[in-house]
């Protein structure tokens, strides 16, 4: 018997949600990008996209915890000479709790046309509110 790999017509998509109030960015960031990629599920295949949709709410009650200093910078580059930026971690995280997650799940998904696929399968909202009722997702929970 040969080794299985998954197709991309034969993989099934469901949607989760899952609540980030009072969680680390860190730990909720590794398991969305765990069910992004599809590394739950035992048809997953490294080349194939067979992740599920995740529906991130409540992302502005986010926490960071352990090494993960609020004071932190972030640097970004705009590609000219002196274009280098930084913001610290924790004003992100105030000021744009969407991006603030929405960066760290990206960080933790592979950096190729692969990863980009995944990504596309992520909402996040800062509220407890979505417009996903029609998906019928379900509740996805984890020790955090």
């Amino acid at each position: 018997m040969g080794t299985y790999f998954a197709k991309r017509e034969d993989v099934t998509r469901k949607w989760f949600v899952v609540d980030a109030a009072g969680k680390p960015l860190g730990r909720l960031a590794a398991e969305v990008a765990k069910i992004l990629r599809g590394k739950h599920k035992p048809t997953f295949t490294p080349h194939v996209d067979c992740g599920d949709h995740v529906i991130v709410v409540n992302a502005d009650k986010c926490v960071l915890s352990g090494t993960s200093k609020a004071g932190e910078p972030i640097y970004r580059h705009s590609g000219y000479p002196g274009g280098l930026k930084s913001t610290p971690r924790g004003e992100i995280l105030a000021n744009k709790p969407e991006k603030a997650v929405h960066r760290a799940i990206r960080g933790m998904l592979p950096h190729n046309k692969l990863g980009d696929a995944m990504i596309k399968k992520l909402k996040v909202y800062a509220g407890p509110d979505h417009n996903h009722q029609a998906q019928m997702p379900e509740e996805l929970k984890f020790e955090g």
